[in-house]
C-alpha cells in the first residue's frame, strides 16, 4: 500500500474492501498507556532469517483462532526496465494460476503445449515483424491454447484455500513492492507453507494468454473510465524525468502486449529469490512451530544472485513544471512537491504536514477551500506518491466547485502553502494532528493483517520491523519549527509540479 506515505492509506482501502474485523482493542486507550500497550505487542514478535536468506516475522496473537499472512516481495514497478512496464503487475496476476502439481490434470501433457504456445507465439511476432501472414500460425495456436486448458484448473489454488476455512486471499503490486496475502483457521498452517512454498518454488504461469487479455482489458477500463488516474499517471511522467517513478504501474500498452512467458519467468527468477521475500505471520501461532516449517518448507529454496536494485537518482528540479489535459471530467488542480524517502529524518514532519494541510475535514485545505471560501468540493493530499521507497512526492489535489476556475484555486491553495511556511502551528493544531496519528496507528495495530503488512514494509524498507511501533515517538517529536523548517524547503517555486484538468469542449 508507512506513516502514512502510502502504506496506512492503502492498507484503509484494503480493510474497506475485505471488511476485516479486528480483535476488539479499546481504541480510547490513554495516552500514556500507549507505549506500555506498544512495548507488550513487541515482546510478542519473533524473527528469524533461512540459511537462503528468506526473512520471517511473527507476532503472537491469540484472542481468535485465526492467523494472517503475508508475502512480502521487495519488487514493484520500479524495477521494471524500460520496455517491460507492467511486468511485476502481471506476474502478481500469474501467481495464482497454480504449479506443476496444483492446477493441472496432467502436467506432463500440458507442459508439452505450453511449450508449443512459446514457440508459437515466438513465430508469430517474427512472421507478423517480416509482413508474412500469421494465420496459420494463429490457427494453430487457438488450437494448442484449447488442448492446453483441458488440463488446466487455474482455480484450484484458490479453491484449496476456501475449501479450508481461508479468507481474504488477494495480492497488490505497488510502486515499490508486491503484496500476497490470506488468512487460514490457526489449525491449517502448514496449508499455508505447503502453498506458499510450491506458488513460489514451482510457478507455472498457464493461460498467459488469457490473463495478458485481462491485463489490458483492465488497463483499458481503468484508463477509459478513470481520467483522474490518466491525470495521476502523466503527473508522474511530468515530476519525474529520469527515476522510474514516472512509469505506470499497470504498464504501457505496447510493454504488456510484447511480454513473453519468458520474460515473467526471468523477471520472476531475478526478482523472487528467498533473499528478496520476506513474510508477516500474524495471529494464533507457535513461533516455535513456524520455525520448523519453514525451515521444510521454504528451506527448498536455493539461494540466487541478490536482486538488482535501483540506482537511478532523480536529480533535484531546478525549475517550475506545468501540463494541462483535456478530458470528458470535471475541472482538478494538481500541486506536488519532491520530497525525501520514508527512510530520511524528516520523514514524519511530511507525514504530520500532510494530515495538517490536507487529512479529512478538518484539514486546512478543506476548512477554507471548501468549508469558508466555497470554491472546492474537495481537497485532500497524496503524501509518499507513487511510493516511498525512493524520493518521492507530495501532491494536493483539489476538486473546484462548478464555475469555479483553476486559476481561484491555485491562488487559494498557495495561501495555505504560504501560511504554513509563514506561520508556526498553534500547538493545539498540533496536538490533534498527532493525537490522529495515535489513533489511527493503534487501529491499524488492531488487525492481524494491518500488522502483518506493516512489520514486512518496514523490514524490507527501513531495515528493521521495530520501525513501525516507533512511527508514534517520531511523530510525538515533531514541532512547529520543524513543519516551518520543511514547508520552507520543500514548497519552492522550482521544485512544484503543477497539472491541470480541464472539461473537453
Amino acid at each position: 500500500m508507512k506513516i502514512r506515505c502510502t502504506l496506512l492509506v492503502l492498507l484503509l482501502v484494503i480493510g474497506l474492501i475485505l471488511g476485516l474485523q479486528a480483535p476488539a482493542l479499546a481504541l480510547d486507550i490513554a495516552d500514556d498507556r500507549i507505549q506500555p500497550y506498544l512495548d507488550r505487542v513487541k515482546s510478542k514478535v519473533t524473527e528469524f532469517r533461512l540459511d537462503n536468506g528468506m526473512k520471517f516475522i511473527i507476532l503472537e496473537r491469540h484472542q481468535a483462532p485465526v492467523v494472517s499472512f503475508v508475502t512480502y516481495a521487495d519488487v514493484g514497478g520500479v524495477d521494471e526496465p524500460v520496455g517491460k512496464t507492467g511486468i511485476s503487475h502481471f506476474l502478481e496476476h500469474l501467481a495464482f494460476k497454480g504449479t506443476s502439481r496444483i492446477g493441472t490434470s496432467n502436467w506432463e501433457a500440458e507442459k508439452v503445449l505450453l511449450d508449443r504456445l512459446d514457440q508459437l507465439d515466438v513465430q508469430i511476432r517474427e512472421a507478423i515483424a517480416t509482413g508474412q501472414d500469421p494465420q496459420n500460425l494463429q490457427a494453430e495456436f487457438a488450437q494448442t491454447e484449447a488442448e492446453a486448458d483441458k488440463y488446466a484448473n487455474v482455480n484450484e489454488f484458490s479453491k484449496i484455500i476456501s475449501q479450508a476455512g481461508g479468507v481474504n486471499l488477494n495480492a497488490f503490486t505497488s510502486a515499490d513492492t508486491t503484496n500476497y496475502f490470506y488468512s487460514l483457521p490457526a489449525n491449517k498452517i502448514e496449508l499455508w507453507f505447503s502453498l506458499e512454498s510450491e506458488r513460489f518454488l514451482d510457478p507455472v504461469f498457464r493461460g498467459f494468454s488469457k490473463e495478458k487479455d485481462v491485463v489490458l482489458e483492465e488497463r483499458r477500463l481503468s484508463r477509459e473510465n478513470s481520467p483522474i488516474r490518466n491525470l495521476f499517471d502523466a503527473f508522474k511522467e511530468q515530476a519525474f524525468g529520469v527515476h522510474p517513478y514516472k512509469q505506470p504501474v499497470i504498464g504501457y500498452e505496447e510493454d504488456i502486449r510484447n511480454l513473453t512467458r519468458k520474460d515473467i519467468q526471468d523477471f520472476f527468477t531475478t526478482y523472487y529469490g528467498p533473499s528478496n521475500l520476506t513474510v508477516g505471520i500474524v495471529g494464533d501461532v507457535d513461533p516455535q512451530q513456524v520455525k520448523q516449517l519453514a525451515a521444510s518448507y521454504f528451506g527448498r529454496y536455493v539461494s540466487g544472485s541478490t536482486a538488482p536494485v535501483v540506482n537511478v537518482v532523480e536529480p533535484a528540479q531546478t525549475a517550475p513544471k506545468s501540463f494541462t489535459l483535456e478530458l470528458e471530467n470535471q475541472p482538478v488542480y494538481m500541486e506536488g512537491y519532491h520530497r525525501p524517502a520514508i527512510d530520511h529524518p524528516d520523514h514524519a514532519v511530511y507525514a504530520v504536514i500532510a494530515k495538517l494541510m490536507g487529512d479529512g475535514r478538518r484539514s486546512r485545505l478543506y476548512n477554507q477551500l471548501v468549508d469558508k471560501q466555497k470554491i472546492a468540493l474537495s481537497a485532500w493530499e497524496l503524501n509518499g506518491y507513487p511510493g516511498d521507497k525512493f524520493p518521492n512526492l507530495l501532491v494536493f489535489n483539489v476538486f473546484p466547485t462548478p464555475g469555479t476556475s483553476l486559476e481561484t484555486i491555485e491562488t487559494a491553495l498557495r495561501a495555505e502553502i504560504t501560511k504554513i511556511q509563514q506561520e508556526p502551528v498553534t500547538p493545539e493544531e498540533l496536538e490533534r494532528v498527532k493525537r490522529q496519528f495515535r489513533v489511527e496507528i493503534l487501529e491499524r495495530l488492531d488487525s492481524n493483517l494491518y500488522l502483518a503488512m506493516g512489520l514486512v514494509e518496514y523490514e524490507a524498507k527501513l531495515g528493521s520491523w521495530r520501525q513501525l511501533f516507533e512511527e508514534i515517538d517520531r511523530v510525538e517529536a515533531v514541532t512547529a519549527a520543524d513543519i516551518q523548517r520543511v514547508a520552507q524547503a520543500t514548497f519552492t517555486e522550482a521544485n512544484r509540479t503543477v497539472g491541470k484538468l480541464i472539461t473537453k469542449n
